[in-house]
């Protein structure tokens, strides 16, 4: 009598977890789903896993999301070298590249917000159809005279200078004003946070501080002709509401969602709102 062996079904191919995009520098990414691609960036000093809590509301209602982690942070290589708006902007377009995605939706937060911008500003509807930024450090975290909003330049200082002397305080003095109040977040979530951001080459952590500190993005924000959407928490400490609206005046046809009870981490601390309006717009 013959034994009829039933073969497993092969699981589907594993998508790249490491993509390179020069010579010796791989990206982290977390690749899953199926749908239109909506493309994360993180914000300084956090990875792709910023994101747990959006992944799976996204991959469930039928996107494809891609969640990038910059390079110097995370899991991603920690070269020495370039750590400006242009060299993470080439990252992210090689990656889109390589994995050959098109009418994506680009979202980033906070400094990640930033380098969306200067991606997008520069992309002409290539890759990218639709723009989320979330508490994005833009269009200048940092006072000029002609701009009188969020930190003065001489505080930046002082975090770069802390991050050379004792990163780990430069980090829990950060985590202190994220959300609206200290203990908005938390215990767990924002331990959690922490061991991500103690990830971190102090390099690039340091780098980005200062590309955090120079970067004018007001001429590229006159670039962006994609729909763009704009979350921010109205209790933001670290990225003032000025910010957004300042970002919603730059960006033609921009709409700006006030999230009335967040600070910085509106992706935590309002995540149902949060993932709903991402999940909205993007489906538009």
């Amino acid at each position: 009598m013959n034994t009829i062996v039933k073969l497993p079904i092969p699981a589907k191919k594993a998508r790249a977890e490491y993509i390179e995009v020069e010579p010796n520098v791989c990206l982290h990414v977390t690749d899953g789903g199926e749908g239109r691609p909506i493309v994360l960036i993180p914000g300084w000093p956090l990875s792709d896993e910023m994101y747990e809590y959006q992944y799976n509301d996204l991959i469930n209602n039928n996107f494809r999301v891609i969640g990038i982690t910059l390079r110097g942070f995370g899991k991603s290589d920690k070269p020495y070298g370039k750590y400006d708006y242009d060299v993470h902007a080439l990252d992210i377009k090689m990656v889109l590249n390589i994995l050959k995605i098109e009418d994506a939706v680009l979202g980033g937060f906070s400094m990640g917000g930033a380098i969306a911008i200067r991606v997008a500003a520069g992309d002409s509807g290539a890759r990218i159809s639709k723009l989320a930024l979330f508490g994005a450090a833009a269009p200048i975290w940092t006072k000029r005279d002609d701009f009188p909003y969020n930190l003065p330049t001489s505080a930046v200082d002082e975090l770069i200078e802390l991050n050379h002397t004792d990163r780990p305080k430069l980090l829990s003095d950060f985590g202190k004003i994220f959300s609206a109040t200290e203990t908005s977040l938390n215990e767990g979530i924002a331990s959690w946070l922490n061991s991500i951001n103690i990830s971190a080459s102090s390099y690039a952590t340091a780098q980005c501080l200062i590309a955090l500190r120079d970067t004018d993005l007001r001429k590229d924000l006159a670039k962006i002709k994609i729909p763009t959407l704009i979350l921010h928490g109205k209790k933001d400490k670290i990225c003032s509401y000025d910010l957004a609206e300042q970002m919603k005046a730059g960006i033609a046809g921009s709409h700006l969602i006030p999230f009335e009870k967040s600070g910085h981490s509106l992706f935590l601390e309002e995540t149902k709102k949060f993932n709903t309006e991402l999940i909205r717009f993007a489906t538009k």
